[in-house]
């Protein structure tokens, strides 16, 4: 939302539609951030009139709830400046009439386009928009917020504290005349510590003539006022007096307020020589200022040369890459660009291998081009000693330089690089826990440069590297860079490493007497051959061994030891695994009729027996006064004869038991008593 100060409530509408009817976009230079008004600290600017227009609104913070908002911008003027010694600033706003009101804005403009101001609220620095007739500005006793918009009445403050500004910072001040009639006002600064005036005074820089010796250009230390400089050129004069200055131009002055580049034009083209370039007072009684008022000392000189353009040669081929598609020519003058054949038929190359010219352009700006790029139809991969000739005019059109002349004949010499393959070998030593890889390459075609890249953690830049890896490390990662000085090339290959042999196997721990046991084998590795050992009952070399069937154990529960041995011949690496399986007595599944947790290791828990086949298994015991006492679903889980680790009193308790044969599938439900003895 827009803003417009507050004022007298009958008079509002009025003053809304006075605005809408003349607003218009601002285009008086000085009027938009782009063309703001260089200032110094020292001068008081003057502006005696304020053409009538709106630009963008503009955030103001702290207003409208304390959060902000966007203020119209009426009938403003621009004003910049840089900071040179850090410090505060202080200025004053007066207007030449009583009853005008004039607002302003500050914004630090460091690094950003000046129209930033309306899109980056951040850049404000401080400001005031109070609506007092009265002089505005920035002063010791100004307040230390923004005043938000008010009416005359309200006698609210009009000067905020001095802000502090930053050496090497660039500021704009933006003042707006709030309604439509006024008189103008004047720009002081001081009062503060900050210096905004430029140290550095103005000078001559350098100054060179053109190709025909009618003018010159000449180049300024910093800007220069637009309004010091005269247009017939009054401050200028050439020594010795080979001709005289009948104008002097800028290309900025006609959209902006200073320049810091001047064409001098002549009344009569120079002769070859040497030449002072002299400032003098112009009939304007000065010779330039800057916007501080200093000026150039009268009398002062710079030197140039002129020499009547002759024909030119190229001054040499750029630099060239690895299979280089095009080249680029480089002339001690700028080249016409009109006058470059697109198809490139003024060059020819020759060499070891054919080469063919398919075009030639530049890097035009106003016609002119600092080198000439010939295109190639395809890429030179070969090395050798090439041959650019450049025939210019071979086929009727010239190429000329800025001053007119053409290019001379001439041959230059360049030499291109072999292009190289980073592709790489490897030889492998293959070991029992860690294999050593070592890897090659070629340098071939002049490689002198090498890096290599072992699984990002391993670097080298030798013409071969050697690693050594985990023999089961799997996947690995190799990348090679190479280069011979010109031409570059990379190459990346995987390598899976699992020769380590690892034994392992998976089984029942406990079966039935009656149930054979079944192996799966879980190793890894390159293995070729294989040794089970069921001890004491038998061995087997196959992979994967049929199920083994035990003995009878004559009702006795017994425990077997299985082990599997795997080899890899070809290396002699071995490895073992062993685990051991229970052999029940029998399988049947019954709940003791008694139990004495006394912690002599014998039938100190209470659990179903050998219900290695129960699935569903579900047990639970309960005291005489049916509290439950213990409960579980794993018939490995036994009851101590405690709850919460207290010991229960002897006597006898009541067990239930269900499940569900794993065998046969029929459930099963019990319950019975036991005793626990103490």
């Amino acid at each position: 939302m827009i803003f417009l100060k507050p004022g007298i409530v009958l008079l509002f509408f009025f003053l809304f539609f006075q605005f809408t009817g003349w607003a218009q976009p601002c285009s008086t230079l000085g009027q938009t951030p782009s063309t703001a008004f260089p200032v110094c600290g020292t001068t008081t600017f003057q502006q005696n009139n304020v053409p009538l227009c709106n630009t963008n609104s503009l955030y103001v913070p702290g207003c409208s709830g304390n959060a902000g908002a966007d203020y119209a911008n009426r009938n403003p003027f621009f004003y910049t400046f840089t900071c040179y010694t850090s410090g505060t600033l202080g200025f004053l706003i007066t207007p030449n009439a009583a009853n005008e009101d004039y607002d302003w804005q500050l914004y630090d403009i460091t690094g950003h386009n000046p129209n930033d101001i309306f899109i980056v609220n951040s850049l404000v620095v401080t400001g005031n928009w109070s609506g007092s007739y009265s002089p505005t500005g920035a002063s010791s006793s100004g307040v230390n917020f923004i005043q938000c918009a008010s009416v005359p009445s309200d006698n609210a403050p009009s000067f905020a504290q001095m802000p502090n500004l930053i050496a090497g910072h660039q500021y704009l001040l933006m003042i707006s005349h709030y309604t439509d009639t006024q008189s103008g006002y004047s720009l002081s600064f001081g009062g503060g510590t900050a210096v905004i005036t430029d140290p550095a005074k103005p000078h001559l820089l350098n100054a060179k003539a053109d190709c025909n010796g009618t003018s010159i250009t000449l180049k300024l230390n910093k800007k220069i006022t637009c309004n010091s400089l005269t247009a017939n050129g009054s401050e200028f004069s050439i020594l010795p007096a080979a001709s005289t200055v009948i104008s002097a131009t800028t290309t900025t002055c006609s959209s902006g307020f200073d320049f810091d580049e001047v064409n001098i034009t002549l009344a009569s083209a120079l002769p070859d020589g040497n030449y002072q370039l002299v400032i003098n007072n112009g009939s304007d009684g000065n010779t330039l200022l800057d916007f501080c008022g200093n000026l150039i000392p009268a009398g002062e000189q710079t030197s140039f040369q002129y020499k009547i353009p002759q024909p030119i040669m190229a001054d040499s081929i750029g630099r060239i890459g690895c299979s280089p598609d095009s080249l680029k020519i480089y002339f001690p003058k700028k080249i016409s660009c009109s006058s470059i054949t697109s198809t490139g038929s003024d060059f020819l190359v020759t060499g070891p291998t054919a080469v063919t010219v398919m075009g030639a352009s530049g890097n035009c700006v106003n016609d002119l081009t600092n080198y000439i790029v010939i295109n190639l139809a395809a890429p030179v991969f070969t090395k050798g000693n090439y041959n650019l000739s450049i025939q210019p005019g071979i086929d009727g059109s010239p190429i000329l330089d800025v001053c007119g002349q053409p290019i001379l004949p001439q041959v230059l010499s360049f030499s291109t690089a072999d292009t190289v393959s980073a592709d790489f070998t490897y030889t492998a030593k293959y070991g029992c826990r860690s294999d050593t890889l070592t890897f090659l390459h070629d340098g071939a075609h002049n490689v002198n440069e090498w890096n290599w890249n072992i699984n990002s953690n391993i670097t080298a830049s030798t013409q071969n590297a050697t690693a050594i890896f985990s023999a089961s490390s799997g996947a690995n990662s190799i990348h090679l860079m190479v280069s011979n000085g010109v031409c570059s090339d990379s190459a990346s290959i995987t390598i899976d490493l699992n020769n380590e042999v690892k034994a392992s196997f998976q089984m029942q721990s406990e079966i039935c007497p009656e149930d054979p046991l079944t192996f799966t084998n879980t190793s890894t590795g390159q293995i070729d051959s294989w040794l089970w050992k069921f001890d004491p009952v038998g061995s087997s070399t196959l992979k994967d061994p049929p199920p083994l069937l035990f003995p009878n154990n004559n009702n006795r529960e017994l425990y077997y030891s299985i082990k599997l041995i795997a080899t890899n011949n070809a290396l002699n690496c071995s490895d073992s695994f062993k685990k051991t399986v229970r052999v029940f007595n029998n399988c049947y599944i019954a709940v003791p009729t008694g139990f004495t947790p006394n912690g002599d290791g014998l039938n100190d828990f209470l659990r179903p027996n050998n219900a290695i086949k129960a699935d569903n298994l579900e047990f639970k015991v309960y005291n005489r006064w049916g509290q439950l006492v213990f409960a579980s679903h794993n018939w490995q889980e036994k009851w101590d004869g405690t709850i919460h680790g207290v010991p229960q009193s002897a006597g006898v308790y009541v067990w239930f038991l269900s499940y569900t044969h794993h065998d046969s599938g029929q459930k099963v439900f019990q319950k019975g008593t036991t005793t626990l003895i103490r």
